[in-house]
Formats: structure tokens, sequence, C-alpha cells
């Protein structure tokens, strides 16, 4: 792997940030899940929901930061074919659940804000554990066939991904072999999962948005849509630069310079990561609270 094409001689400058990004994603990400594991309070649907996605965060950037970093830094870009496929399933599978995650937490808000007498029943533990385990079964089975899709594919010498880690398309292009049958089925796990979750995810807060207008005080509505904010600012930092990547790389031509595609595609892993518990922190005042909380104790035994 060579990093960001036509961008080597940046490589260190670039890591700064990347590495930062990285340190903050699973710092705040680990600490959120710990405040929320260790919270009685917390113990509540959206928290849960919440620490399944700090989990996927710390994941997905840990995937592939550790390498990303090692290229920019060691010029390490070697990797075996074996290891690529691995860190290419990973990558989409903590993708596609990470999507499931988003739309579990777009129809809690659902039911918290049209059925709020009902909440508790209706999302019981046993339901969220059924929820999470089929996320991860939906992204397991579409994900699986990304391995013999490209161990099919005959290589003829070409070792070179213009990237700085392993994805389905990357490895795809170095064979020489027709890939069609790999574009396609690119695009139907993309309209099948991602494109599918977010028409779900758009149905839900349409039906939110009914509901809470349908309410006559004005500051329940805006403590209902409230409720909301965090979860939408991390769905469009979630699904935008997903949706922008997808599009510019069929759609784009080149319009838009490769060296774009990847630097945009490394902050994708780490950006979203690092602000997620951020958005959450600010955003949710049981979290500010035990945040104090555990900060005071802190300074009470130092």
């Amino acid at each position: 792997m060579v990093g960001i094409p036509g961008m080597e001689d940046a490589h260190v400058w670039i890591s700064i940030p990347i590495c930062c990004m990285y340190i903050v994603a699973v710092a705040g990400n680990t600490f959120l899940l710990f405040l929320i594991l260790t919270e009685r309070s917390l113990h509540e649907p959206m928290y849960l929901f919440l620490s399944m996605l700090a989990l996927a965060d710390v994941l997905l950037s840990t995937v592939t930061t550790p390498k990303m970093l090692a290229i920019f830094w060691f010029q390490a870009g070697g990797i075996s074919f074996g290891s690529c496929v691995t860190q290419m399933v990973f990558l989409h599978f903590i993708f596609v659940a990470e999507s499931a995650i988003l739309l579990a937490m777009a129809f809690d808000r659902y039911v918290a804000i049209c059925y709020p007498l009902r909440y508790i029943t209706i999302l019981t533990p046993s339901v969220i554990g059924k929820m999470g385990v089929a996320a991860m079964t939906r992204s397991f089975f579409i994900c699986f066939p990304l391995i013999f899709l490209v161990y099919r594919l005959n290589y003829c010498g070409k070792n070179i991904i213009r990237h700085s880690y392993c994805e389905h398309m990357g490895i795809a292009r170095l064979a020489c072999d027709s890939i069609k049958v790999n574009i396609y089925y690119g695009m139907i796990l993309a309209l099948f999962s991602i494109c599918l979750d977010v028409v779900l995810i758009l149905i839900s807060y349409a039906l939110i948005l009914c509901a809470v207008f349908r309410i006559p005080s004005r500051d329940a509505r805006l403590k209902a849509l409230g409720t909301c904010g965090s979860h939408v600012c991390v769905i469009l930092l979630f699904y935008t630069p997903a949706f922008f990547s997808f599009l510019a790389h069929r759609f784009g031509g080149h319009s838009i310079p490769l060296h774009i595609h990847i630097l945009l595609a490394n902050l994708y892993v780490v950006l979203p990561p690092s602000l997620n518990p951020i958005i959450y922190g600010v955003k949710t005042k049981k979290i500010q609270d035990r945040v104090v909380q555990v900060f005071s104790l802190c300074k009470t035994f130092c």
C-alpha cells in the first residue's frame, strides 16, 4: 500500500492529525463505554445502543489506523494477501454493523417519542440484545461473500494498492480477470444495506416529526426534538462522507483527484469515531453528569 498517492512528502504531517484523532477516538469511546457500563442510570435502551456504537467506532478506527500510521511514519506498506483480505472483511463488517446500529438508534428515538408509555416494555434488554445480534448476523452474511469474490480472481503481478488500507475494490482491481461480479456485488451491498438503512432512518424521523408537531406545548416539542439532536449529528457524520465517496468513485470520473478520495477515506475512519463521544457528551445531560461525578471522584482520591 502506498498511503496517499501523490502526497508521499506530506505523509508525516498528515499523520499528526490522524494520530491525534485516533487517540481521541479510542480514549473517548472507551471512556464512554466505561461510563455506560458502570452507571446503572445509563442502563437504558438509548445508552445501550450508544455503547454498541462506541464499541464499533473503536474497532473501525483500530482495524485501519495503526497500519495507516505505519505507512506514513515508516513506509511500512507491505502486507500479505491474507492479512489484506482480513482487514477488508473486518472493515466492511464493522461499517455495515455500525449502519445497522444507527438504524436501531433511530427506532429507539421513534419508540421513545411516539410510544413513550410503552418505551420500556417494547425495548426490553432481551429485545435490545436480539437487535444487536441481528445487526452482527446481517453484517456477517453480507460481508462474508467478499472473501470468495476476491479469492476467485487470478492475480498476475500487480501488487500495489493505491490506498492506505485494504478495501474490496482496491484488492479486486489488482486482478487480471473481469471484476464485473465484484462491482455488481459492491453496488448490491450498498443498496440493500446502507441505502436501505438510510431509507428506514428517514421514515423513522418522518414519523417522529409528525408526532412531535402534534404535541401542543412548544417546550415539549423542543425537548422531544432535543433528544434526537445528537443522533442526527452522528448520522450526518457517518453517512455524508460515505455517500460522497461512493458517488465520487462511480460518477466523479477524473474530476476529483485520487489523493482527495484517499485523504477523505483516511479521515472517514478516524473523524466520526473521534467526534461521536464528544457529540453525545455535549448534548446528553446524563452523560455530562456522570462525567462530572467521575472527575470529582478522581480529584478527591488524588
